[in-house]
């Protein structure tokens, strides 16, 4: 838990420095998935088992941003979610979309034997060109995930609109770890917009790690967003 404190506090300062540089009320967005698993960076956190997520994001005009998320998780012992808290700075530079901030990862029922909870900090930048949007984004944890001190994290990802309501996307990311062996992970998809504010996904996710947890799969979520 030795990160959940200083991951709170700084969401909560970013919060409050967008409120005091933005007077405006500002937008608030909430969504609700369903997906047939929770894979993150290669690895199924839901034991290969369907997971309910939800989240809600708070925008200001000034570009600084807050919210959080949660999903249930399964990790074999006794913790059962997996709460995010995140905050940052969003704005546009030489036409780039830029993007830093800082991520809270938080777990329920983990208890003082499995110190998961651990913090990231991120810096993230995309370019539009026509229907194609490239971007690139750096993690860095100095402990992460109660098993490992400094983890690094960096993804190049792509994204390709071929026609309306369709989106074609993929990332490639390298997991540089102290502790643990390094790995690949990567994944390809594709999503429908149903409606403005219903979203099917098919997406296929890989990683070179020799685990069942870390398996080549398959994963369909819906997404509804309000």
């Amino acid at each position: 838990m030795k990160f959940a404190f200083a991951s709170a506090a700084a969401a909560a300062a970013l919060f409050a420095t967008a409120g005091a540089a933005q007077a405006q009320t500002p937008e608030v967005a909430w969504n609700v998935a369903v997906t047939s698993d929770y894979v993150f960076r290669g690895f199924s956190q839901s034991d290969e088992h369907p997971a309910l997520q939800g989240g809600v994001d708070v925008t200001f005009a000034s570009g600084f941003y807050a919210g959080a998320w949660a999903s249930n998780i399964d990790f074999g012992d006794d913790t059962d979610a997996e709460v995010d808290v995140y905050a940052g700075y969003r704005t546009e530079a030489a036409g780039f979309a830029v993007d830093v901030g800082v991520i809270g990862y938080l777990y329920a029922g983990a208890g003082r034997d499995n110190a998961y909870d651990y913090l990231e900090v991120k810096a993230a930048a995309s370019r539009a060109v026509g229907p194609v949007t490239l971007g690139a984004a750096v993690y860095f944890s100095p402990d992460f995930f109660g098993a490992d001190e400094e983890a690094t994290y960096v993804e190049a990802n792509a994204s390709f609109t071929p026609a309306p309501k369709w989106t074609v996307s993929g990332a490639v990311g390298y997991q540089a770890l102290d502790v643990s062996d390094d790995y690949t992970t990567w994944n390809a998809g594709v999503a429908y917009a149903i409606t403005d504010k219903i979203i099917l996904d098919g997406r296929y996710h890989g990683a070179d790690v020799d685990t069942p947890l870390a398996d080549d799969r398959a994963v369909a979520t819906i997404k509804f967003l309000f």
